[in-house]
């Protein structure tokens, strides 16, 4: 019997996709019409957090009953449809938004985000005795953009789907009272003039620069104004291109951290042989010559280049915006899905076994990010204007 063509075998397998696919689109569908009510929108809380926390509900309920059916199509979601969502994100952005907000907002968006990433995997780790992808995925959400982030950056550091539900969650906590806590440090910063002056637009960078997902920058800087918004989401959407260097870098630094490991047993191998060899009174015989090690294999995510790939097209081309309208309505839906998709597969049990580290060092990031945010601004300001 001739082998079976991929492509026929993968036709054959298409019906076991669909129950799960169409699962995670109906929740997903949901979300989006829940985030349009105008109180939810007020308070910056977006169809990607409403469709993790709707997947949680019906995977802690009637989903176990069903998995069976929907496995499949449910990890398609939550794995192929995320890629594809990232991909799309960068319809969203183009390179002259780094024009609008400058050299200084570039460096302070760098900034914020190299060190937040680096805090939260020295204490995650270090301090709080958390696993290093738990710690890696929180220092993503908060250094970037959120769960956007926390659901790009899995991939890369292979996380489960409750460290990613845990980094996601502590996105939504501390996001939301971002939202809250924002705009009443700058009116109170007017009444005492606690730090520096207090414009508007100053307040926007820092804003954009600091918060977590861009519903949440939206929220927090309509508080203030128009001028504030506008430059608050502009400095964000600089923050979230940053998305793809970061992830070629981690991806990079992983994968030659995990060439090492592999070399490292080869070698305690050899010298115990070496040892078991001088001690049998073989001093005399041929040295074994260790083999050649292969180069360090560097797993770039096709995902960032196709998110790079897209902005770049987004910045070189005038797309329409209709068309770019259609494209992003259609990425929001697919990341949707991917975030129900996350949620069906994730039992509170397993947040519950996670403790109260995680929410402690995504405390100590918001913390950092609010007071060393202030420092980063200030200083970047007062050096490059």
């Amino acid at each position: 019997m001739p082998a079976m063509i991929p492509w026929r075998s993968a036709m054959f397998r298409l019906p076991a996709f669909l129950p799960g696919i169409a699962l995670a689109a109906v929740l997903a569908f949901v979300s989006i019409e829940l985030a349009t009510v105008p109180w939810l929108q007020s308070n910056g809380i977006s169809a990607l957090t409403l469709a993790i926390i709707l997947g949680m509900a019906v995977g802690n309920s009637v989903y176990p009953r069903m998995a069976g059916g929907s496995g499949m199509g449910v990890n398609f979601s939550k794995q192929t449809l995320l890629r594809l969502g990232i991909v799309l994100y960068g319809i969203r952005l183009t390179f002259q938004d780094i024009r609008h907000v400058g050299i200084a907002g570039v460096i302070i968006d760098s900034i914020v985000m190299c060190s937040t990433f680096a805090l939260a995997w020295a204490l995650g780790t270090r301090v709080l005795g958390l696993d290093r992808r738990t710690a890696m995925l929180i220092g993503a959400g908060s250094s970037i953009c959120g769960a956007a982030a926390v659901m790009a950056t899995e991939p890369v550091v292979r996380g489960r789907s409750d460290q990613v539900t845990v980094a996601v969650s502590t996105v939504v906590v501390f996001g939301t009272i971002a939202i809250f806590l924002y705009p009443a440090l700058y009116h109170l910063n007017a009444v005492y003039h606690l730090i520096g002056s207090n414009s508007p637009a100053e307040y926007g960078v820092f804003a954009g620069s600091t918060i977590h997902e861009v519903a949440q920058v939206v929220a927090a800087g309509r508080a203030i104004g128009d001028q504030a918004a506008a430059t608050a989401v502009i400095t964000k959407m600089v923050r979230v291109m940053l998305l793809a260097p970061f992830l070629l870098g981690l991806s990079v630094y992983l994968s030659r951290e995990k060439s090492a490991a592999d070399v490292a047993p080869d070698a305690a191998g050899m010298a115990s042989d070496a040892a078991r060899t001088t001690g049998a009174g073989l001093a005399n015989a041929p040295a074994r010559s260790m083999p050649a090690q292969p180069a360090p294999r560097i797993t770039i995510p096709w995902f960032a280049l196709g998110f790079v790939a897209v902005t770049a097209l987004n910045s070189l081309f005038a797309v329409p915006a209709q068309v770019a309208s259609v494209v992003t309505g259609f990425d929001t839906f697919v990341l949707a899905m991917a975030m129900a998709a996350l949620g069906l597969t994730t039992h509170v049990s397993a947040i519950r076994r996670a403790g109260v580290k995680p929410l402690v060092l995504a405390a100590i990031l918001f913390a950092w990010l609010i007071a060393g945010g202030v420092a980063i601004n200030a200083g970047v300001a007062a050096l490059v204007g």
